[in-house]
């Protein structure tokens, strides 16, 4: 029997799409706190985006993430499910055999290090369009005018502060970084991501994997949709939060080449973050990925289980 399904991949793609447009508002409010500067809180930081941008402030690079990140989540569920019953297949000559807890493991982790292939460049463009507003560019050119050569002019012929973007849109986005950087500048921040994604799929897929079971009613086939979402909703969580740290060094990483660059690497990043802002800035954003961790993984996963059952009984 063949190991390989394609309708994960479907059910993938369909998931990812509901979970980006119920997150990104909160996503964009996470990637401001982490990267941006000048935000006391996360209400104060609702407050300013609503205030100087409006509701439209929230959906700041909206288009990319929800042509991409359904892409990109499409091939990690097909991915993880099709990894485990390549597992089942190998270790017990049946690909129907259940993983135990350590097939789990081996087959989030490596989700999570295949994922940052597709998923770098698609974090870093729309970490750059979230990071298009008129205060950071002022407070980045500020920054770079007393750590640079002292001129107060590293950044200013790249850009202007008329209010025009940097980037017109992802396509620019890219062009411009690819010119300016090269492919390597679109996996900038890629080593803080496998820091992040490796450990975090593995806190995704297995607390998913255990809320479902204790939440299922026996008897039942499938599991209710009720579970799926709480489950699913409760795993996203904890990922987010515990994966929190080496996201804030991946923000950091990939926002900075908007202007003028202040980080050289994942180390040099986490010491300068620690001596100018403390340790709590590593931490920064955890409430907000609590909170939007728990809305887009509960209709991702749900998405993804009730899209799976409707393929699988066609």
């Amino acid at each position: 029997m063949n190991c390989f399904r394609l309708d994960d991949f479907l059910a993938g793609w369909i998931g990812g799409a509901s979970s980006v447009i119920v997150g990104h508002p909160l996503d964009t409010v996470k990637t401001r706190l982490q990267a941006g500067k000048g935000y006391k809180n996360t209400l104060h930081c609702v407050l300013q985006i609503y205030r100087k941008e409006t509701v439209a402030g929230f959906f700041k690079g909206l288009s990319f993430p929800l042509a991409s990140i359904t892409v990109y989540n499409s091939v990690v569920f097909g991915f993880f499910n099709n990894t485990q019953r390549v597992i089942s297949k190998f270790r017990h000559g049946d690909e129907r055999q259940p993983c135990g807890m350590l097939d789990l493991t081996l087959a989030s982790m490596l989700t999570g290090l295949m994922s940052v292939g597709l998923g770098a460049p698609v974090d870093l463009v729309k970490i750059r369009l979230q990071m298009q507003t008129l205060p950071c560019l002022a407070e980045n050119l500020n920054l770079a005018g007393t750590t640079g050569n002292g001129n107060g002019n590293i950044a200013v012929r790249s850009m202007t502060l008329q209010g025009q973007p940097t980037y017109r849109g992802p396509i620019h986005c890219i062009c411009s970084i690819l010119q300016t950087e090269g492919i390597r500048g679109l996996y900038r921040g890629a080593g803080a991501m496998i820091l992040r994604d490796v450990p975090g799929y593995t806190l995704y897929f297995i607390p998913y994997a255990l809320f479902r079971r204790w939440l299922s009613s026996e008897g039942r086939s499938s599991p209710h949709p009720c579970s799926i979402w709480v489950s699913g909703g409760l795993a996203g969580s904890i990922s987010w939060v515990t994966a929190t740290p080496a996201d804030v060094v991946k923000s950091r990483l990939q926002a900075d080449a908007l202007h003028t660059r202040k980080y050289t690497g994942i180390v040099h990043c986490i010491v300068q973050s620690y001596k100018t802002e403390g340790i709590h800035v590593f931490f920064r954003g955890a409430s907000v990925n609590a909170i939007r961790g728990f809305p887009m993984s509960a209709t991702m996963f749900l998405g993804y289980e009730l899209s799976l059952q409707f393929f699988r009984g066609l």
